[in-house]
């Protein structure tokens, strides 16, 4: 299996962190977030690994380097501008195997990236998307009106429930290959939804797992309390060998 990691990014909600850090290498726990992923990645099979990375890669590439430490090899991709989610793989498409995982390098989630991908072969998918439950609480009593602005609901403090995606997705590299283009910017939304209107099989992929897209600074204080409470579920190999 082979992976390509998003790290790119400037992570600017989390100033001020990441002036001097790059976000994948915020720590949680006694570990980088991104040394977190890159070790579940290889528990689940991943042998070769992609990152692809821009502001202050270099911190990345000196942290990471060939991937020996971590039993994996890993490669780098630059990006000398912003390119979305989607547009970085463009840079590397002589580089990829048919499917290959694609995924932010700032989240931390106990999905098994393994039945993931198992998943996404047997459906012969073009694009495969993780997705989670989310829960989001209101706060306040919503109001629903007519054209006429009378009253027609009043809910107090409701709780809506939605299915988002958790920046990790399996694409088939012959599927994707004709929307991509070196150097061009493009988001994985609009290239799954361009694979949906042109007929191709994209798939949701979901599991019972704990999901935390580390965006804002009240994201990374949960997902450090979540770790340190649970980190052999999200690290049983490494529980194992200590």
């Amino acid at each position: 299996m082979q992976a390509l990691i998003l790290a790119g990014g400037r992570g600017t909600r989390l100033h001020p962190y990441t002036t001097v850090l790059p976000k994948p290498l915020m720590p949680v726990g006694d570990y980088p977030i991104l040394e977190i992923i890159l070790r579940q990645l290889k528990g689940a099979g991943v042998t070769d690994v992609i990152l692809a990375v821009g502001y202050l890669s270099q911190l990345l590439q000196a942290f990471f380097q060939n991937g020996d430490r971590l039993g994996l090899n890993i490669s780098y991709s630059f990006e000398e501008k912003a390119l979305g989610t989607a547009g970085p793989i463009g840079l590397v498409l002589d580089r990829l195997e048919d499917n290959f995982l694609v995924m932010n390098g700032d989240l931390m989630t106990t999905l098994s990236y393994r039945n993931l991908f198992a998943f996404h072969q047997d459906q012969g998918a073009a694009a495969t998307l993780g997705t989670y439950k989310r829960e989001v609480r209101i706060d306040f009593g919503v109001i629903e009106t007519d054209e006429n602005s009378k009253l027609v609901r009043y809910i107090e403090k409701p709780t809506y429930h939605f299915e988002v995606s958790m920046g990790v997705n399996v694409l088939n590299k012959k599927a994707i290959a004709p929307y991509l283009k070196a150097g061009e910017y493009l988001d994985i939304p609009d290239l799954m939804l361009q694979l949906c209107q042109d007929g191709y099989p994209v798939h949701c992929y979901q599991e019972p797992c704990y999901w935390l897209d580390i965006g804002r600074m009240e994201d990374y204080r949960t997902a450090t309390e979540i770790f340190e409470s649970k980190q052999a579920e999200f690290l049983p190999d490494l529980s194992c060998e200590s």
